[in-house]
């Protein structure tokens, strides 16, 4: 992939992501069948594995918006998710959202200024990962968990710097340039990274958040994933088997869930 041209943004591309459900809300039905899959399009998204004697989780890598078309949710992925006894996303969007303000500052902006983008490719979070999941587990009546409840995020994402200007300089006030056009390649890229079960692309976009905005990184990444890694190495403790599905960008660098998983004692290992 040619980078050159498309560093500058992304770290507005990865914040924005992270927080397209913030500004989405639940899915619609309609929309989420609006892309027909290509029935020879088949998909092998990253799956981990942690368990011991009568627990075992698993640790889906998702990505926050898709077009739909090409076969995912199958064969290990499925398998996994069916034997689970509970979904555990990052939040729980609520039916009716709260305002996230007018105009939104900080990450939200970001996530603003990149949705049109998305869209453009047919990309929708209705047919991310998350979503699709979140339906599923509907259907079945498997009980959803969120590891951070929705004002968390809500509250994370505002109170990040704004990618258009440097941290020390951005206040509350300040939102965030519309997205460069070249995004839209790059959101592709992304997908198609997904798909492929590479997170290379990925990483390299949580890499250049790390070296764009430290402060931005360490309460996206660092923070979160230390404490999701917490709360795995809790649920290890009870029996069971849990399907934990989070952004794929947390699962991925030096500071990844396996990362301070491993720094705990904790094995984990990719199934598929």
């Amino acid at each position: 992939m040619e980078w050159k041209g498309w560093v500058r943004g992304t770290r507005l591309c990865a914040t924005a992501l992270a927080s397209l459900l913030l500004l989405t809300g639940s899915p619609s039905p309609a929309r989420a069948q609006q892309a027909a899959p290509d029935p020879a399009a088949f998909a092998r998204p990253a799956l981990w594995v942690v368990g011991d004697a009568d627990t075992t989780i698993f640790l889906f890598g998702t990505i926050h918006t898709h077009d739909g078309r090409a076969h995912w949710f199958d064969h290990a992925v499925k398998r996994a998710f069916d034997s689970a006894d509970t979904l555990v996303l990052e939040t729980i969007v609520p039916d009716k959202l709260p305002s996230v303000g007018a105009p939104p500052a900080g990450g939200l902006a970001a996530a603003r200024a990149t949705v049109g983008e998305a869209r453009k490719l047919g990309l929708s979070v209705e047919l991310g990962a998350d979503q699709v999941l979140a339906r599923a587990a509907g259907v079945v009546g498997k009980p959803v968990l969120g590891l951070e409840s929705f004002a968390q995020q809500l509250d994370m994402y505002r109170s990040l710097p704004s990618p258009a200007r440097p941290a020390a300089t951005a206040g509350p006030a300040v939102t965030a340039a519309p997205p460069d056009p070249a995004l839209a390649p790059f959101l592709q890229a992304m997908v198609d990274s997904w798909n492929r079960g590479d997170p290379s692309t990925i990483a390299a976009v949580v890499g250049e958040v790390r070296r764009q905005s430290p402060q931005a990184y360490q309460r996206l990444f660092v923070d979160r994933n230390a404490a999701w890694a917490q709360w795995i190495e809790r649920r290890l403790r009870q029996p069971g088997v849990v399907f934990v599905a989070v952004g794929t960008g947390h699962l991925v660098g030096d500071d990844s869930v396996q990362v301070r998983l491993a720094e705990a004692g904790i094995r984990s290992a990719r199934v598929n």
